[in-house]
Parts: structure tokens; sequence; C-alpha cells
């Protein structure tokens, strides 16, 4: 099985930056040898006396189509390890009339452009700069035209899924589309200018019966060759929304994954795979498979959307009804990529988690291995006998904010990490046995000249790998005297999509006072390969985001500052006082310091008190910031995690940018809103 830098989240590596300049050069290259580095030449095919244009686009895709449909055919390559270009309807067609238009203005596209410029062509440097100048343009306009951006957004949408056909008869049908647009291509060019030397040539018969076998070979490998070897990598052979193709792969067993498999794949760490439980969140929270999400039937699209047509998508419940129905309704919107986890729970824990020794059947050495294997990972107890309390599973129970006692249970069970957030020295003294240290400035560097900015995916998972995290893990994260260190280290692990984090109430302080285990053993660390998830981040939000919603009804703007800095008393920025609008709470009034300076959060029943004085409802817009987005990232943490707000975002620069943005207006006790004394 090929493993894609796409399917490995590697398109920002050094190799896939190499790679994507040969094949810039390669694809260069090709266009300056079939004359593409002329615009006279490009506007022949409006005249029909060249074209080129059309012959190389029609080759360009049938050659990716053919040679993908193989690739997926034999089992070497799955659809999902590709990037599907969603279908977004407005954005689409207001594009294609843009570049339309254009190309027959100046007989320039992007790519012709490149190939222009590089034979020294200036026409083709104006084109290109104009291209420059639009995109400039659009990320500049983009707070207008953002609905435009998504309008009419369906989804991956598969053209053969639409008009109701296979893919393989798609594939054949486009292909004799192709074949006659190479002979009328020809035959145009003879009638237009007297020259048609393929027409009717042994080379042009050759090659469309090369292309017509090859695209009619596809149906030799499906569906039993295509759907084995689909079956076996755990993949979604189609993306399809029609009733036909659903039940094909009902019926080629394609629609279920077997609990062994899924045990596998999740001990594997595979980056894109989503298991998704669909039961009640009591029974979730009383136990589920490690790694699980658990979301309500009703919210599946919607929560799902991320990852359409991406990794697979496993349903569980209790048994297979609900995963069935709901999988079935998935697919009709557009989903290809959804299986059902087969028997479900009950099935996954008689299959992977009973006890070898209670199998009715005996097992192999190698079988038992795995079982051992399974039960370590997902649900194998480990008891202490330092603090004489028998530990449950990692998955079982997984609140956001944990005791102390709680970890002490668990402490040591396989894919449980701990961060010590606390300074070295501190650390280096005395900590809970195998914890890592880590500085949570570690977390934030200086991202387009705004300091202290949380690091971008990549920054962070290179971070994780050489802590020896991977994503299947359960951290633990524990502070000394600033509880918001554990929640900025959370910010860090939902940029990379990793929620299976919980902060420990009352950090190493209350931990040191119940004279719980500790020592000054440095842990082994193997360094592993973190994925660098760029799509997790949807709650950050710029400076524009903020200014756009200044005014508007129905946001909150929370400033988590102490309020002497609110009101513009004091200042240790470029600008005092505040965002207009902003309520303020600081960022102490969610915790109760006690003399030892173990630090935990106020009851639940204080905080939504609180919180429900300054927010209308649970879905209301809510932004939040503070200076430098560290206090801020606890206050975050408590509206979304502890109380359930579903609408919170997070200013990050906070007011260390806003202040120093002459532009943006303030408020405080001896300016008005536009700055002016």
């Amino acid at each position: 099985m090929i493993n894609t830098l796409y399917s490995l989240d590697a398109l920002g590596s050094s190799r896939a930056l190499f790679l994507a300049l040969l094949v810039g050069f390669g694809f260069g290259f090709a266009l300056e040898r079939a004359g593409f580095s002329s615009s006279r030449r490009l506007a022949g095919v409006f005249y029909f006396t060249d074209m080129a244009v059309v012959k190389v686009m029609f080759s360009a895709l049938i050659t990716a189509m053919l040679g993908l449909s193989y690739m997926v055919g034999f089992g070497w390559m799955r659809l999902d390890q590709v990037f599907l270009m969603p279908t977004i309807y407005g954005a689409q067609i207001v594009g294609g009339l843009l570049f339309g238009v254009g190309f027959v203005m100046g007989a320039w596209c992007p790519g012709t452009a490149a190939a222009g410029l590089a034979a020294g062509r200036i026409d083709a440097f104006v084109f290109l700069a104009g291209t420059i100048g639009g995109s400039v343009l659009f990320n500049e306009l983009f707070p207008v035209i953002r609905s435009l951006y998504t309008a009419g957004d369906r989804g991956t949408q598969m053209i053969y899924a639409t008009v109701g056909m296979s893919r393989n008869g798609f594939t054949l049908a486009f292909t004799l589309a192709a074949v006659a647009a190479f002979w009328l291509s020809e035959w145009a060019e003879k009638a237009r200018t007297g020259r048609g030397p393929y027409l009717g040539s042994p080379f042009l018969k050759a090659f469309s019966l090369a292309l017509v076998v090859l695209a009619g070979g596809l149906f030799v490998l499906s569906p039993a060759t295509a759907g084995a070897s689909a079956k076996s990598a755990g993949a979604a052979t189609v993306t399809a929304t029609d009733e036909t193709v659903l039940m094909e792969k009902v019926e080629q067993a394609l629609d279920h994954i077997e609990p062994e498999e899924l045990a596998n794949r999740l001990m594997a760490g595979e980056p894109n795979l989503v298991v998704v439980d669909v039961r009640p969140a009591a029974e979730f929270n009383a136990f589920h498979i490690r790694g699980a999400l658990n979301v309500p039937l009703a919210q599946l699209a919607a929560a799902l959307q991320p990852y359409q047509n991406r990794g697979p998508i496993v349903l569980y419940s209790n048994g297979m009804t609900h995963p069935a129905q709901a999988r079935d309704s998935l697919q009709r919107q557009g989903f290809g990529n959804v299986y059902m986890l087969t028997d479900g729970l009950q099935g996954f824990r008689d299959r992977c988690l009973t006890p070898v020794s209670l199998r009715p059947e005996p097992l192999t050495t190698v079988d038992a291995a795995r079982v051992n294997a399974w039960r370590a990972f997902f649900a194998m107890p480990t008891a202490s006998a330092k603090v004489g309390v028998a530990t449950a599973p990692v998955s079982a129970a997984m609140p956001r904010v944990v005791e102390t006692d709680w970890l002490a249970a668990r402490l040591g069970t396989p894919g449980l990490k701990v961060i010590d957030l606390r300074p070295q020295p501190e650390y280096n003294t005395a900590h809970i046995p195998g914890s890592l240290s880590l500085n949570v400035e570690s977390f934030r560097g200086n991202i387009g000249g705004v300091p202290s900015m949380l690091l971008p995916p990549p920054m962070l998972a290179a971070q994780f790998s050489l802590m020896g995290l991977q994503p299947l893990d359960t951290i633990v994260v524990v502070s000394g005297d600033k509880l918001y260190d554990t929640t900025l280290a959370g910010m860090a692990f939902e940029r990379l999509g990793h929620m299976d984090y919980v902060v420990m109430n009352g950090g190493y302080a209350k931990w040191a006072q119940e004279g719980r285990a500790a020592n000054a053993a440095l842990p082994a660390v193997v360094e592993s390969g973190y994925p660098a998830r760029r799509d997790a981040d949807d709650f950050t939000v710029d400076f524009r985001t903020v200014a756009a919603q200044l005014g508007k009804p129905g946001t909150v703007i929370i400033d988590v500052r102490p309020a002497d800095f609110y009101t513009g008393k004091k200042s240790d920025e470029a600008r005092a006082g505040h965002i207009p609008g902003a309520l303020n709470r600081p960022f102490s009034e969610d915790v109760i310091t006690s003399p030892d300076k173990a630090v935990t959060f106020k009851p639940i029943d204080a905080l939504a008190a609180a919180y429900s004085q300054m927010i209308p409802s649970k879905d209301t817009e809510v932004i939040v910031h503070c200076r430098t987005g560290h206090q801020a990232s606890q206050t975050v943490f408590v509206l979304k995690r502890l109380l359930g707000y579903s609408s919170v975002r997070w200013y990050d620069a906070g007011w260390t940018e806003w202040a120093a943005r002459p532009e943006l207006a303030i408020a405080n006790e001896t300016q008005d809103l536009t700055g002016r004394k």
C-alpha cells in the first residue's frame, strides 16, 4: 500500500517541497515542449487553428484518471489517500467564469504564464503579476466575500454518482469522449489550416485503441479484485450518494470493519482514522473504545463534515442497528468513507478484550499475544500498590478536569502520558513518576511579528514527536501555581485535533500535599512521528474577525485581563484600555487558590451562574482574549469544555496586537471609541 504525502499529512515537509519543485519543473518543461509558452499558439484554440490546449488537457486528465483507477483497483492506493476537491457550486462557478474570461482575454492560465515567463514573454509576466495581485485582493476582501467562498458547499461529490453511473462506466465514457476530442481536434486543424498530421495516422489509431482498452480493463478488476483489495485496505472504494452503489458495498461486505482490524489500526496510530461512538453520553462515559468521539446521531453529519471522504470513519454502538442506519444516511449525504463496527461494542469486547483464560477455545501463542496486546492498549487495568487503589481503563469516564486520585489510579497505564508544566528546577527536584517536563512557553513563538502566539501545527507536532507522544495517547497536563498553563497546553493539543487530554485539578501542589508518589527520574522516551494535522483549529481568530464583530448583536467579547488593565488605569502595551463593547471577567475569578498554592476550578454551578449573566445562550458567538492568549485559554476551556458553550473562539494575539494597531478602536476612561483624547 502506497502512503501518499497527503495521507501522511506531510505536504509541508522538505521532501514534499523537493517533489513539488521536481514536478513543477517537469510540468513546465512539458508545457514548453507543447508550445504553451506562446499566447498566440494558445489563442489558436479559439480559431480552431491550433488545438494543442484541448489535446494536452484531455491527455493529462486521461492519464491521471486511468492511472489512479488502476492503482485503486490493484489495491496499491486508496481514494482517501488523495485530496478530493469538494463541490462548492457558488465559488467554483464564479471562479470558473473569472478564469475563462481571463483566458479569453490573454490566452494565459497561471501554469502556462509561468512557462511563458521562463521563456521571457512580457505578456506572461503581466498576466502572472495580475494573478498574484488577484490573490492578494481575494485575501483582503475575504471578510466581505466569505459567504461566496462556501456558497453551495455540497462536500465531496463524484460526477459518476451524480449522473447515476458506476465509476468504471464513467471512466470508459470519459475516455471515449477524450478519444473523440483528439480526432475532432485533428479534423478541425486540417479543415482550418490544411495540416492534420495525426488525423487517421497509425499513431492516433493505436493511441485511441490503447486508451479504450485500458478503460475497459477496469471492468476486469471490478468488482471482485478491486473489492477485495479495498476491503483488505479497509478503505472506501467509492464515494457515492446513490442507492445502487450503497447496496453494492453492502453486498460486497465493504460497509463494515472487523473488531480485530480496528484494534490493530488504532494501535498503529493510523492518522486519519476516526472512530465514533453514537451511544448516549452516559454510556460513553462508562466505557468506550479508546480514542473514540461521542457524537449524537442527530449531529453526525455536521460533526463529521471535516472528515468527509478523508480517512475511514467507523461508527459503533452496543449493536449494529443504529450505526447501520447512520451509515446509510451519511452515504446518501455524500460520505463515501463511513463504516460500522461488526457486532458493535459488545463484539469488540468479546473478540478483543476477553482474557485468554476466559476464551471458549484455546488460542495459539501468536493469537494470545495479540489479545494481551489489545487488552494492554484498550482496557487492561493496572494496580498501584503505593496508593492501594485498583485502576480503571484509561478510556473509561474521561472528564476534562480530573482529580489527583483519578491519575493515581491510572498511573503507568499504557497510552497515558503525564506532562509537567512547572519550571524545570521544580520538576528536577521531584515530579510525578514517568511525567515529562515541558516549559509552557515552548508552545509559543513570534508569528507574523506578533509575539507569544501559539505555534503552527507542524512545529507543535515536531515537539510532540520529540516527546514520544502518539495521537491516541491520553494526556494529563499538570501545572504549578498557574492553572492556565494547562489550558494553554490544551489549546496546543486541540490545534492538532488531539482531544484526549485532561487537566489535573490542583496541579502538582495538590499531588505533593496528599503525599502521593514522586521521584526525580527522567523517563525513557522513544521519538514518535506525530502527524501535523492542519484542519482541526476552527477556534482561533485574528483581529479582522474581531473587528468585523464589533457592534454586531449576538456576539459577546470577553476580556479576561485584570480590571485595572481593562479600564486603562494600568497598561503594559502600546495603548491602554479595551476593545469597544468587550465585557470584563478576569480569569482569576474562575479559580480558587489554596494556601499551599494548589489552584483548582470553582464548582461548575458557580461558573455556570456567573457566565449565564454575561452570555445569553449556550450557542451565542463568544470571542475571548487577554493580553497574549495565555490567560484567555483558561476561560475558553471553562466555557467550551466545562460549561458546554458551542461557539467560543480565541483571539490569541489579544491586546498585544490590538493595542499596537492604531487603526483599531479602543475604549477606556480617558478616550472615546476612536482613540482620540
